[in-house]
Parts: structure tokens; sequence; C-alpha cells
């Protein structure tokens, strides 16, 4: 049955109903939300509008103060005649709150154009001017930027300046009295810095004045307490620069301290100090400032240079031409005069004792006199009367030289009579032992006694050395006493001669007649004397040969061309020597002298004959141990690395300088290395230069200088063994045999990837070790390493072993042949090789390591307790480091030794 009309109505209705009930709660709310934003949008347009009131205020307030200063820089650079350029610029008007800054058009409007916020006007840059407009007149406050100071610093010395350059300080940084102190002390150091913290106990916060007078009162020193007599204490003494200098040095002190500054007294002060030559000479320019009497006086000493080398000039051709007669100097007079240029005299005959009158230059020089015969004088005058201008007479004829201050009055002439000595003259080389390639040396005997001869044709006589004729016991005489003038300009006397004796040359007899004489680097000297008897001397400088003219037979003799050393000639010598003569010096030479060659060269049997029986079979069955290794070192383990720091770069540096015959030596040890095997050449970039350092036996060691290398190089921390602790093992041993190694960093190879590292620059080329080198840093825990690895059964049982050096030690003579034979037969299976002359086998006494071993202990090396004891005393810190550390090496020795050199510690 369908529904009824009402119900369907009625229902539609009721539903109506409530759509529209609802609808209108959401119109409400609208209109609730729409009130609420018209509140918030009133707010905001008050706040804007109060915003822009703010702003343009700020805005006015500017526009005048800049206004202000525009009138102030126009002032400014109207006194200065600038043209100040406008500081102003037009500032666009804030726009007034209008219609278009409303916001009622809608809740979610914008700002408009003409209300957005004015444009940002950017600051100017006025530079570093500071200005305060309250100070009359403008800019009177203007300051510049300071610099930045260090802060004066002291430890105790030269309170004064350290006081001036404080004061300096707090001016231009305008410190504050309350901060002066503070600020003081925190910059002091050493002796101060300990005196202020006594100082402050006392005085927790002391003023800046009673600071400075403390510390002045406790490092002023006495010397420098009375700054006037200081500045009375200068006087001109050398250079008129150095015066200058320590005057206003002791002026500025004496200005501080007492604040004199009297400008006349200064004035007076400088002049007073001068020199009298100096003095009169500024005194009559009448300065009228310090800087004018400065001026002065460096003009006077000028003057002065110049006429003291025009008066030697004058003076020098009176000592060249009157060899035999020695100056006298006259008392001198008060006036110093330049003299006038005339010519020199003509040579001197023989005259009679005359007097020049006495009148002085002064005198003569106003009457137009000539100085040397009294005349008149006048130009192109030359002196009638000869006369003698010099005297000189010496029982050794010893030149002399004269002062050049001669300006007297009175020259007195007389005859002297020449000494009566016979004179010989000698070269160079032959004093001082030149020994060069070009000087023609040759070995020889006198007897039975071997000689070095050198035939010198720059010498006028033979010699013979003292030592010769003694050792010989060669028959000497008397003789008239005779000077042998050098060529260096120093003589010897000679005194006497000996009969004419025989020696040989190289195998050929020779006859001389020689003269007892002490010359250096030579045995005999043969001169022009015994040159002239042999006749006609061929020399071939080519081939190095001397050929001599002995009867019907030519003598061959081949000049000696050992290696020799530089030795320098004294220069001062030489270069016056020359110069007396009136010679130009050009060049210096070297001269150099022979080196005397040891042969140590030992046979191994006649050392196997010092040994016991039973020790002679052990070393006889091991001699391959004591041989020349003839291959290269095997590859072990421990072959030597050369770690290098992170992101090293290749070491390279130039070479050293060296001397023609160590670049002989040089080339020669290059050489040997290459035959060896131990070094090889090289492409690699690292590079360091060579030294060469002298061997015990006078031979000599190439080193390269790797403390570039070493400084890259990470560090080898392996333990060296304390000597100490070794010697401590030595108890109750009777028997002891030492075995050093045949160099024994050259037994042990390179890592193959290091070998670059090594490489090293000769005036030959550019090689690099193949074997472990002299000098680096982590060789000697390398050696050691390898050592402690063959012989680590038996360390501290008989062995020990320090680097090269392997001590054997036994109670029983039985039991050390065992022990050296099991010492031996390790070297031998590791290819380690000893040098037998350096080895001590089956003593009872033995040095090593600075020490000697005996069975009753361990005594001092006495050459180093006489080393000891001959000390120089030391005279600054570092000398007595050395010694100390000298005498430390045998501390254990010395009862209470840390108490006794406490004293010296301290220092």
């Amino acid at each position: 049955m369908p529904p009824k009309k009402d119900t369907v109505e009625s229902q539609n209705n009721e539903l109506f109903t409530q759509i529209l009930t609802t609808m209108e709660g959401q119109f409400a709310s609208i209109r609730q939300d729409l009130t609420s934003s018209k509140e918030t949008t009133s707010q905001m347009e008050q706040k804007y509008e109060a915003l822009r009131q703010s702003t343009e205020a700020t805005q006015t307030q500017i526009g005048g103060r800049l206004e202000q200063l525009e009138v102030m820089l126009a002032k400014f650079m109207q006194v200065n005649n600038h043209k100040s350029p406008p500081l102003i610029s037009t500032v666009p008007p804030i726009p007034q709150h209008g219609a278009s800054t409303s916001l009622s058009n809608g809740p979610h409007n914008n700002l408009g154009s003409a209300g957005k916020m004015p444009p940002h006007t950017p600051k100017r840059n006025l530079g570093p001017i500071f200005l305060d407009h309250e100070s009359d007149p403008p800019y009177s406050n203007y300051k510049c930027p300071i610099p930045k100071l260090d802060f004066p610093t002291i430890n105790g010395s030269d309170v004064v300046t350290w006081e001036e350059d404080c004061e300096f300080y707090f001016e231009v940084h305008q410190t504050p009295e309350m901060y002066k102190t503070r600020l003081a002390t925190t910059h002091f150091s050493g002796d101060a810095r300990e005196w202020y913290r006594g100082f402050k106990m006392d005085n927790p916060h002391p003023p800046w004045p009673i600071l400075v007078a403390e510390l002045k009162a406790s490092f002023f020193g006495t010397q420098n307490d009375n700054p006037l007599e200081e500045f009375r204490k200068v006087i001109h003494v050398g250079k008129i620069d150095d015066y200058i200098k320590n005057f206003q040095k002791v002026r500025t002190r004496l200005m501080s301290t007492t604040k004199m500054k009297d400008t006349s007294f200064y004035l007076l002060a400088f002049i007073s100090g001068l020199r009298e030559e100096i003095k009169h000479t500024v005194e009559m320019c009448e300065p009228s400032c310090l800087n004018q009497a400065y001026k002065f006086a460096k003009q006077a000493e000028l003057s002065l240079e110049g006429q003291d080398k025009r008066n030697k000039l004058m003076l020098r051709p009176m000592l060249n031409n009157s060899p035999n007669l020695r100056f006298m100097r006259l008392p001198e007079t008060g006036d110093r005069k330049p003299l006038p240029l005339l010519p020199a005299p003509p040579t001197l005959g023989n005259t009679s004792t005359e007097i020049v009158p006495k009148m002085s230059f002064e005198q003569m020089r106003k009457l137009g006199l000539c100085y040397w015969c009294g005349e008149k004088y006048f130009q192109g005058h030359k002196c009638q009367k000869k006369r003698l201008n010099l005297m000189e007479g010496s029982e050794l004829e010893e030149e002399m030289q004269c002062d050049d201050s001669l300006t007297e009055e009175t020259i007195h002439c007389t005859e002297v009579e020449e000494p009566q000595f016979e004179h010989a003259d000698i070269s160079m080389c032959s004093p001082h032992g030149a020994a060069g390639s070009k000087t023609l040396k040759f070995k020889g005997f006198v007897q039975q006694l071997p000689i070095l001869a050198l035939i010198d044709s720059g010498s006028t006589n033979s010699f013979i050395h003292p030592s010769i004729v003694q050792l010989n016991n060669i028959t000497t005489v008397p003789s008239p006493p005779m000077l042998v003038n050098t060529a260096s300009g120093s003589q010897l006397l000679s005194e006497l001669k000996c009969q004419p004796i025989t020696f040989s040359l190289q195998g050929h007899q020779f006859e001389g007649a020689f003269r007892v004489l002490e010359v250096q680097g030579y045995d005999v000297i043969l001169g022009m004397d015994w040159i002239a008897k042999v006749g006609l001397v061929v020399i071939d400088c080519v081939k190095g040969l001397v050929q001599l003219k002995q009867g019907d037979n030519t003598i061959s003799l081949q000049v000696q061309g050992e290696v020799a050393e530089v030795k320098l000639c004294d220069g001062e010598v030489c270069i016056s020597t020359e110069q007396k003569k009136g010679s130009d010096i050009i060049f210096a030479q070297l001269f150099v002298t022979q080196l005397g060659q040891v042969d140590t060269t030992i046979s191994f049997s006649s050392q196997l004959t010092k040994l016991a029986p039973e020790l002679q079979q052990v070393v006889a069955a091991y001699s391959t141990v004591f041989t020349d290794p003839t291959t290269l070192p095997p590859i072990r383990s421990t072959d030597h690395q050369i770690p290098l720091l992170h992101d090293t770069v290749p070491i390279n540096i130039r070479p050293y300088r060296f001397s023609h015959f160590q670049k002989l030596e040089i080339e020669k040890i290059v050489e040997e290395l290459l035959q060896t095997g131990y070094i090889r050449p090289s492409t690699s970039p690292f590079a360091s230069p060579i030294l060469l350092v002298k061997k015990k036996d006078q031979s000599w060691r190439l080193c390269v200088d790797y403390r570039k290398l070493n400084d890259l190089t990470i560090k080898n921390k392996f333990p060296i063994p304390i000597i100490d602790d070794l010697l401590d093992e030595l108890h109750g041993a009777k028997y002891f045999s030492k075995i050093d190694l045949k160099s024994g960093y050259h037994q042990i190879r390179m890592c193959e990837s290091d070998i670059h590292k090594t490489a090293f620059r000769t005036h030959m080329g550019h090689y690099e070790f193949t074997v472990m080198p002299f000098g680096l840093t982590n060789a000697p825990a390398t050696f050691q390493a390898l050592m402690n690895t063959i012989f680590q059964p038996h360390l501290r049982k008989f062995i020990l072993v320090f680097f090269d050096d392997i001590l054997v030690y036994s109670k029983t003579l039985a039991d050390h042949v065992q022990h050296l034979s099991v010492t031996l037969q390790l070297l031998l299976d590791n290819r380690l090789f000893a040098k037998l002359s350096k080895c001590d086998i089956g003593t009872q006494k033995v040095e090593y390591l600075g020490h000697f071993i005996t069975a009753e202990g361990v005594s001092t090396d006495p050459s180093k307790v006489e080393a000891m004891t001959s000390w120089p005393t030391p005279q600054n810190i570092r000398q007595l480091r050395g010694f100390l550390g000298l005498t430390g090496y045998y501390r254990k020795f010395v009862k209470n030794y840390g108490m006794m050199s406490r004293p010296l510690t301290d220092l």
C-alpha cells in the first residue's frame, strides 16, 4: 500500500528545515570570521602607520646630521684649498599613508606598490676620521690609524733603553697610568722576571714610576748610575763616525735622565771631545748646531786622511833608496803641517857628516827654502849637495819601518859602516816546505838516512837540516854568520857549515858543501852553488825529468809526485813584502807540503808468530776471515732500509768544493769502490754531498753528508748496548780476543728499493751505494741488529758485541781457544771479514771501548786521562760541556763525581 501524500510532504519539510538550520549556522560562522579579519586588518594598518612615522622621523634626523657634516667638511676643505664634494644626495620621500595602503578590499590583500617600505640608503664610509660634535674647533680630535707595535721586553739589561721604549709605547697607545705596570710586568723575562716575583710580594701593585726606579736600582749597574759621568768620558778615538754614534747615544740617555736640553752645552761637549787636529778645524768653522759640527768633523777627517797619504808618498823614496840606513824618529812638535811635494833626491854617494840648519819646516816653507839642502827652492830645483836623508844601522840588517809622522825640525846624517855579514837568498818554496807539482824534489840518502831534497834555483847556497847533521854525526865548523833572505820577507841565520859530504839521489852519487839551516819540509836544499858545479841542467817539465851532467855521463832524475796537502803561506808577510817592492798584488798562490806515508802493512805470518801455539792453529784455520772480501755481502733479512716521512721530496744538495789533491784522493777512492762493487753509477733524483775524513792511520775515508736525508728518515729505535753493562759481564775473565771487522758498514747490503736514496755527487759523476754507507742515521741500529742476530746464542756468555768491536773473553786458555773457534766460525758462516792488524788475539790485557781490561778488572785509558788533565780551562759554556762530557766518561772511577762536578753543571 503506497504511503500517504501528507506523510511524504511532512518528511520533506523536516529535511529542508534541517538544511536551512545548518546553512544559517555556517553563514553565522563566516560572518564572525569576516568581522575578526577586519579587526586584524585594522590593527595592521595602525602598526604600519606608526612604523612609517618613526622611519620619517629617523630620516629627518639623519638628514640634519649629514647637512651639518657637509658644512663642517666644506670649511675644512676651504682651509686646505680643496673643493668639497656634496655628501647629501637626494633622498626619496617616504610615501604618505593613502587609499592605496588600505587593506579593507579583502582579507587576503597584499601591500600595494605605494605601500612598500622605502629603499635602504647605504651608509657612507668616512675613512678613519672620528668627530666629536661638542669639541671646538672642528677636527680637533682627528686620529690616525695606530700602527702595530710590539711591547718591549727586558731580561735585566739596559733598563734605560727599555724605559724609553715603554714610554713611547704608552704615548702612542694612550695607555692609562693604572695599566702601565701590569702591561710592562707581563713582558718581563729572565732575571727581570725572577726579580719581579720577589718584588711583588712586598709591593703587589706598584705604580709605574716606583717600578722603574726599583728596576734601575737593581739592574742599572754602577757604571751607568751617573749618566753625566758617562757623557764626560766620551772622547774621539778611532773613526769620527764611531765617535758621533757613541756621542748621540750617551747624549740621548743624559737628556732622558736629567732633562738637560741645552743645545750649546752638547755642541761644546762634542767639539771638546774631538782629537786635537780635528777639533781646531771644527772650531774655526764655528758650527751653530750639532749637525753642522758633525759635518765639519767628517770633512776634517777626510782632509787629514788625504794629507797622510801625501806624506807617505813623500817619505817612501827616502826609505827605498837607503837600504843600509835606519830612520831616526825625532821628537814631535805641536803643529803638524802638510809638506809640499818635492822631487825625490838623486842616488847618494859618500858624503861627510853635515847638519841641516835648525829650522822648522814651516819656517823653511815661508822662506821658500828646500827641505833637503836648505837652498832656495824653485820649480825644477835639484839639490847641489849630495847628502844622506836617513840613518839605519843594524847588526842583522833588519828592515825597519818608519813612522809616517815625520814633520820634525832637525835631521842628522852620519855615515854608517855596513855590518860584516854574508848574505844569501832562498825562494819561497824552501823555507815553507812547498812541495807542489812544479817543485824539483827527489828522494835520496845521506849515509843510511833517507832524505827529501829540493833543487832550488832560487837559493844562492845549499843547505842541510840540523837534524840530518845530528843523526849522521856530520862534523860542522863555525863560519861567518850568514843572513838568508827568504822570498816571504823573513830572515834566517846560518852560523855553521859542514865539509863536503856525499849523498845520493835515486841511486846516483853526488857531493856537495852545505850550510846548516833549519828549513821546513826538506832535508837538503841544493842551491845555485851546487847547480853551478854540476854544469848543464836540463828540465823536462812535461815528463817531470831533470837531466844532470856528471862527467861524460848524463843522469836523469824523476821528480817525486806524491800526494800533497795544501798549506797556506803567510799572506800578510807576502803582501807586505811585495808592497815594499812597489809590486801590484794580483793573485794569491797556494803552496803545498809533502805528506809522509808510513807503510803499516804487516805480513800474516809475522803476526801469527806473536800468538800462542794453540791460538796460531785456530787463526790459521780461519785465515779466510782475515782476507779482503772479493764479492758483495750476501742478501740478509737485516739489509739496511731508509724509510722516509710521508710526501718527502728527493734530497738534492750541491757538492762541496775540494782542493786539487783532495780531488785526486776522491778519484782514487771512487775507483776502488767501483772495482769492489760497493758503489755504482746512478741516475737517482737524490744527491748528497761528500766529505773526506782522515782515519787514525792518516789515510782518507770518503763519507757522504746525509744530514738532510737523515732529517727526513723515520728513526730506528733498536737498543744500543750500554758500555758499563758490557764491562760488568767481564768479571773473572783472564784471556781476551778483540776482533775488529774490516769496514764493518760495507759488509751489510742496502735494500734494493732504497739504493737510489744513497746517491752522492762528485766532480767525476753521480754514484749510489750498494752497501750500507757511513753517515746514515739508522746505520748503527742496523749493524747492531745484525751482530745480535748472529751471536745471539753466545752473547753475555763469552762474546760481547758493540757495533763492529767483538770481544771474546774466557777464564782459561783452553776455553778461550774453543770460544775463539766458535766466534770465527760464525763470522765465516755469515761472510763477515776482520782486519788482523787491528785485532788482539789471546791477550791478558786488551783495550776495549776506551778502557783497559785485565784479569784484575777494568781501568782507565792513560791517554784519555792525560787528555783530561791537559784539557785547557773552559772559557765558555760550550767548552765546559765538552770538558764535562770527557770527564763523565770515567765518572764511575771517581768517587762522588756528581757532587764534585755539581758547581760546573750548575753553570
